[in-house]
């Protein structure tokens, strides 16, 4: 199993829609480029709680590469359409405390 192959079986099995997931591999002189795009509602499985999930992912993958003697980076892109910040802020105006009339 390659690495991106690896990548693409464990992400599947993680998301929500697995037929969304696709991968795209560049080697170039800086080693292995795998580039992860998956449904927007499934950014939040891949990204996990802090990004925990994202960054088990990527340290699996380092560990695929140096078992090939390879640098392995795994870029995660955010697609259109995908949850921004969980909540907005009421206050995005306030610049000081003297702003919130207290």
């Amino acid at each position: 199993m390659t690495d991106q192959e690896f990548i693409e079986f464990l992400v599947k099995t993680v998301v929500a829609h697995p037929e969304d997931v696709r991968t795209e591999r560049i080697v170039d002189e800086r080693g292995v480029l795998i580039t992860l795009h998956v449904n927007p509602q499934d950014m939040g499985y891949v990204i996990g709680r802090q990004g925990q999930t994202a960054r088990a992912i990527r340290t699996l993958a380092k560990v695929i590469g140096a078992k090939n003697n390879a640098r392995v980076n795994l870029k995660i892109v955010e697609p259109e359409g995908s949850r921004g910040p969980r909540f907005q802020s009421d206050y995005s105006d306030v610049t000081s405390i003297d702003d919130l009339g207290i």
